[in-house]
């Protein structure tokens, strides 16, 4: 019966151990959802990112990625997003689609510019770039690998049993 006891104990130890944790994950997580003015943002490809995303300055978080649509004309895809109303954001802004890592999610990397003018409530941020899939940048780097091997077949190695010239 004795042990009986202790295991419930200390079962019971666990359980609230996990329960602070829990508690501290969550707030340490910033998982609040950023509630301000909408901006929009066109991207020829935004592979990765979803509602939800965060939207980043500086690596600090600043606002949500709200919905993404298609504009019907352009068949650019419509990021739309809500921004902290205590961050303004010039009109030469440009956003970006980043990677947290090399298999961790999407956010959108926003650079404020230096205009004087400020994006209004429902504005536009009008320089974007998309960020290349892992595949193109893995073709990349095979094609260069590729021309240098090439580039160092045509040069000046010595025959075979001499030295290299210098």
């Amino acid at each position: 019966m004795r042990r009986n006891m202790i295991e419930t104990v200390l079962g019971a130890v666990v359980l609230v151990v996990a329960g602070f944790f829990l508690i501290f994950a969550y707030k340490s997580a910033d998982l609040r959802k950023v509630e301000g003015y909408t901006v929009t943002a066109a991207f020829s490809s935004i592979a990765g990112l979803s509602a939800g995303s965060d939207v980043r300055i500086s690596g600090v978080k600043v606002g949500t990625v709200t919905s993404l649509t298609l504009d019907r004309t352009t068949y650019q895809a419509l990021v739309h997003m809500s921004i902290d109303p205590g961050i303004k954001l010039p009109k030469d802004t440009s956003a970006m689609v980043a990677s947290e890592s090399l298999l961790g999610g999407k956010f959108l990397a926003v650079e404020p510019g230096g205009d004087d003018q400020m994006i209004a409530e429902g504005g536009r941020i009008e320089y974007t770039q998309s960020s290349p899939g892992l595949e193109q940048l893995l073709g990349q780097v095979i094609f260069s690998l590729q021309n240098v091997g090439k580039q160092g077949e045509g040069s000046s190695a010595a025959p075979a049993g001499q030295p290299p010239r210098l």
